[in-house]
Parts: C-alpha cells; sequence; structure tokens
C-alpha cells in the first residue's frame, strides 16, 4: 500500500539523512506502469514517484526501500530496482534485498542508495552474466544453468574483453504451443534455451568459440530405440544446395549408445534478424547436449543463439519464421478478461485479467474475497508485459467515470502483478429498457500495446487514436432496475446539498471557467453575484441554481451528466467524477425511501 511504502522509505531515509524525510514526498503513480518495463521485464512492485518539495534541499544519497512480491524467481531472472529521473534517463541499480521483517513491516524489500528522484519501480529481468576473457582464454559454466558452457581458446582475442551473456529459456509447452499453430514446424523436435552473447565489436574473434548448450533428443525416439544394440556410426552427409543449410547427421548420445538421425540447426539474430549459420557444424554429447564452433564469420552476425533440433529437414525460411514466433511467444501471455458483479452492490463491478494457466485458481479467490455474484469470462486473449486493456461502454449502461469520449476506464496487464479494477456503473436513460426488469449494456475492450503508448507530461496516452482498432472481446452488463418513482421525485434532480457541496469545492477562476461552460448570460451572472454578496461560495451557488432553474423542466434529463461534462471541461474532472458519485448515491437513497413505505404495506 501507499502508506507501507512511505513508511518504509520514509524509516530508511530517515538513517542516512535526517532532513530528507521532511522534504521528500511519496506517491504513487501506477498509471505510468505500462512505460516502466522494457523488453523481457516484468514489474513486481507498485511504481514510486519520490520528489522533493518546491525549493527543499538535501544532502544524497538517499534510502529508498520498495516492497514487492515476486511470484516466479529462478536461475534465469533476478531483480533490479528501475529509476526514471526526472529527465526521464533509466538507470537500474541492484538491490539489497530483505525477505521479512523491514521497518515493521512484513514482506519483501527491495533497498538501493541513489542519487537522483523520480519514478522507482522494482522489476524481475534476465540475469546478465558479465565476464573478462583474457588473452590466455577461458573456459566458463554459465552459473544461471551450468550445463551451457562457453569455451575461449588461448588468443581468441589480442587484449582482455568484456563479454556479457544472458539465458532466455524455452519450455516444452511453449514450443508446443507454437507448433500447435503452424504444421510446418511438426518436425522440430525440441530448442536450446535463448543464448544472448554480447561481444565488443572493436575486438574480432580470432580463434574458434566452443558454445555448449542444452538441446534435448527426441523422448519418443529414445524409448524406440532402448535396448536396441550398438551400431556403427554412418558417415555424415553434407546435405547442401536446394535449401542452402549445412547440417550434419551424427550418431546419439555417447552415453546411451543409440542410434539417432535427428538433425541439429543453429540459427543466430542480430538486429532482430534472425538467420541460419549454414557454415556451423553442430555435435551432439552426452546427457541431451550439443556443441558448436562460433567462428569470426558467424560471430560477427550473432547477438542471440538458438540450436533446433529436427526429425526432418525444414526450409530456412521456416526456421527462422520459427524462431522468430518463439522470440514473440516468450513475451506473450493467454489472459482471461473476466466481470465479477457482486450481488451487494449490484452497481459496481470487479473487472480482473487474469492469467489463463491460473484462471480456476483466481476465479475461487475472487469469489472468497468478493462473496457470490455472476461472473463473465471471455475467451482467451494474448498480451504482452504492460499491454493495457482500455475499456468502454456501449448501450444503457455507462461507468460513472466516464466524463467524456476521449475518457477511459483502463486496467493495465502485469503477469506477476493483481490486474484488478472496480468500476462504477449507472444506467444513461432511467426510463430505458422498458419491456425489461434490467438495464442492459455491452463492456467492450480495447487492447493498445506499450509500443503505442507515450510520455506525454506526466501521463501514458495512446500515441494516436486510430492506433486502437477492433474491439478484442465484449462481455454483457445488465443492472437492477429500481421501481419507477413519481416524476415530481427530486432525486432526478440536482439537490441543494449537492449544490452547496460544490460551491465549496471551486475557487474563484474555476467559478469564471465554470460560467462560461454553462453558457450563462454575462449579465445574469453579474446579478447574481450582486444578490449573493462577497461569499465565493454563496455566489457559486446561486450561479448553479439559477442554471438548474434555467434547464427544461424534464425530470429524467440528466442534469448532473451535463454538469460534470462543464465541470471536466473547466480543468476540474475530479469534481466532475465526486459529483457523479454523490448523484448516483443519491439516486439510490432517493429509490429505497420512495420502496419504504410500499413494503410495508
Amino acid at each position: 500500500s501507499q502508506t507501507n511504502q512511505e513508511n518504509s522509505h520514509q524509516s530508511e531515509s530517515g538513517r542516512t539523512s535526517v532532513g530528507a524525510v521532511k522534504v521528500v514526498r511519496c506517491e504513487v503513480a501506477d498509471a505510468l506502469s505500462c512505460l516502466m518495463v522494457s523488453g523481457s521485464e516484468e514489474l513486481v512492485s507498485r511504481v514510486i514517484r519520490v520528489k522533493a518539495q518546491d525549493g527543499a534541499t538535501f544532502h544524497f544519497p538517499v534510502t529508498v526501500a520498495l516492497p514487492f512480491h515476486a511470484r516466479y524467481r529462478g536461475n534465469y531472472r533476478d531483480i533490479a530496482v528501475k529509476i526514471v529521473d526526472e529527465e526521464r534517463r533509466v538507470s537500474y541499480v541492484t538491490p539489497v534485498t530483505t525477505e521479512g521483517l523491514y521497518g515493521g513491516l512484513r514482506g519483501s524489500f527491495a533497498e538501493v542508495k541513489v542519487y537522483s528522484l523520480g519514478l522507482f519501480a522494482v522489476v524481475s529481468c534476465l540475469k546478465r552474466e558479465n565476464y573478462t576473457v583474457p588473452r590466455r582464454g577461458l573456459s566458463l559454466k554459465l552459473p544461471m544453468d551450468p550445463r551451457i558452457c562457453l569455451n575461449y581458446l588461448p588468443g581468441s582475442f589480442t587484449a582482455p574483453v568484456m563479454v556479457q551473456t544472458m539465458i532466455q529459456p524455452v519450455d516444452a509447452v511453449l514450443l508446443a504451443s507454437v507448433k500447435s499453430r503452424n504444421d510446418v514446424y511438426r518436425s522440430v523436435v525440441s530448442t536450446s534455451p535463448l543464448l544472448y552473447l554480447t561481444h565488443p565489436t572493436s575486438q574480432p574473434l580470432r580463434r574458434p568459440l566452443t558454445v555448449t548448450l542444452p538441446c534435448p533428443p527426441n523422448p519418443e525416439k529414445m524409448r524406440d530405440t532402448r535396448g536396441q544394440t550398438e551400431q556403427e556410426h554412418q558417415p555424415a552427409p553434407q546435405i547442401n544446395g536446394v535449401f542452402n543449410v549445412s547440417v550434419r547427421i551424427l550418431g546419439a548420445s555417447v552415453k546411451s549408445k543409440e542410434l539417432s538421425n535427428e538433425l541439429l540447426v543453429v540459427l543466430g539474430s542480430k538486429d532482430k534478424q534472425w538467420n541460419v549459420l549454414d557454415d556451423v557444424t553442430v555435435r551432439n554429447q552426452q546427457n541431451g547436449l550439443v556443441s558448436f564452433d562460433l567462428t569470426e564469420n558467424s560471430d560477427r552476425f550473432v547477438a542471440q543463439l538458438l540450436v533446433v533440433r529436427l526429425l526432418s529437414l525444414l526450409p530456412p525460411c521456416h526456421l527462422t519464421s520459427l524462431a522468430e514466433e518463439l522470440e514473440e511467444s516468450i513475451c506473450c501471455h493467454a489472459v482471461t478478461v473476466v466481470l465479477q458483479r457482486r450481488g451487494d452492490e449490484p452497481h459496481t463491478v470487479l473487472v480482473a485479467a487474469l492469467p489463463s494457466r491460473d484462471l480456476s485458481w483466481e476465479l475461487n479467490k475472487l469469489q472468497a474475497q468478493g462473496g457470490p455474484g455472476l461472473v463473465e469470462t471471455s475467451a482467451e486473449i494474448s498480451m504482452c508485459e504492460a499491454d493495457q486493456l482500455l475499456l468502454r461502454f456501449s448501450g444503457n449502461i455507462t461507468s460513472t467515470g466516464r466524463l467524456n469520449e476521449d475518457t477511459h476506464e483502463r486496467i493495465t496487464f502485469h503477469s506477476q502483478r493483481k490486474n484488478h479494477l472496480l468500476v462504477h456503473l449507472t444506467e444513461v436513460d432511467p426510463f430505458g429498457n422498458y419491456s425489461s426488469p434490467h438495464y442492459k449494456g455491452t463492456a467492450i475492450f480495447y487492447k493498445v500495446t506499450k509500443g503505442q503508448l507515450e510520455w506525454r507530461g506526466d501521463k501514458a496516452v495512446l500515441k494516436h487514436s486510430k492506433l486502437l482498432g477492433d474491439p478484442i472481446c465484449k462481455l454483457s452488463l445488465t443492472l437492477p432496475k429500481v421501481q419507477e418513482c413519481s416524476q415530481r421525485s427530486p432525486h432526478y434532480s440536482l439537490s441543494d446539498s449537492l449544490l452547496l457541496w460544490l460551491s465549496g469545492e471551486l475557487s474563484e477562476e474555476e467559478l469564471a471557467l465554470l460560467v462560461l461552460s454553462l453558457r450563462l448570460r454575462r449579465s445574469t451572472t453579474q446579478l447574481v453575484k450582486l444578490r449573493a454578496g462577497d461569499s465565493l461560495s454563496s455566489q457559486a451557488f446561486h450561479v448553479l441554481a439559477t442554471w438548474r432553474r434555467g434547464l427544461p423542466a424534464v425530470p429524467h434529463r440528466p442534469k448532473a451528466s451535463q454538469l460534470a461534462h462543464c465541470l471536466a471541461k473547466s480543468g476540474r474532472p475530479d469534481l466532475a467524477r465526486e459529483l457523479l458519485l454523490r448523484q448516483a448515491a443519491a439516486t439510490r437513497q432517493s429509490s429505497m425511501e420512495y420502496e419504504r413505505p410500499k413494503k410495508t404495506n
């Protein structure tokens, strides 16, 4: 929670600089979470803005501690604090992580010392292994996965160089999903993990680099050949020609002494362009490991490496398409959109974007937390980290938070965060759907990728409204009708108490802008102000009451929505939203009071 984050931050920063606690302020900035992750990063905390009060000075460094919760931890991923400063420069700091009690609070905390303020978030990212290759060579087993080995021969570089690696696992479920979508991949048995390898461009590789990766053999083939006698290896023919691919057919693992006719192909990628490395020969080793040598020519075009095991040869175009689809699918998640309507609060709906693999578990949790209520689910949709769902309404139901066509309820998807949004609903026309006991409408969802969003001021906005595209799913909505009241019932109009509250919230400048939006005559407002005296709130109330009297005497005319629209145009959307919520509450209360005598009779 925001309070916990502020307490944690202030507790620690107090130990660094007592003065900083008094002049530094923390606030939640989750609306910017869609811009706080990139690449394979996953958000595991709230987004916090830390800023100094105007004119305040204090000494750096300042210690910031952020609570986080990472559901999926493993050898391949690490925790980092991502910082976007006031100039929007991005930096990463490896935190001191604390599990258990911290500042009187229990949980996981990431603590960093910083020399600038801005936006802070904890992200889960692929581990980066940096190592130095001396001139005498190096044989290295990567700590993220000891099966992966890089062997640099002596003289590989003319001077010591810094090299960086990352590993992105490709599990069997992901490969099966990609194969199920395209039948041309049926001969693919398995793949290695994606190996990210960064060499300095100023130092070319002078001697072959031997790379060892896990790429398991076909389990069906292993079962079929189990128990057979050892056979001699046939000469490995070089397949070259129509597909312009050079691979070698080799025997199965030395350990099992089994014969295998599977093919092994190496693909490399640089600048997001995958190619088959047809000059690289792959060798089978024990325990499902394979190895190959990168030379200066092949290394020059490689930033990512992938080994594919095949039952039969595939054209290079299909192999590169496979690599592209795997790379894209790694970042995608199957998501189900859920609407939960609670019986005790029919005008409130919970919108959730849930990972489909956890759907049953998550639905049970929602039922336990929110009590019995109608639940509607969408078909599976594909979403990446930080993609957004924009929510629009059609029919006779809308959101009380929607003030104009440019305002949308939205939910940002994060695979390791709770993606919930409470939406307050209201009917558009109280006399609509006259033949039904319910008001009817539809919730329409549009997907916006994080690439379609940009910084604009302190907000994340769509680069262009035309990018919205077609709806990705639709879910039906209903609201129960209250028994129709007499047309003279005051709950269909703006009450004096509501206008009195609003009058006390407006400044002189805001009242002037509101008068313009309400299109009141200047002579009318001058006369009202003379009668109201010097009190600003009294002037505002009489202006609003005069505007209310000038509206047509139609009982169900949406006067509150008109006033809310004018408030939003005048620069106070917060008051507009609060006005609609108060009006909706007053409407429900008035309806209950109207019905109570009839129930007692």
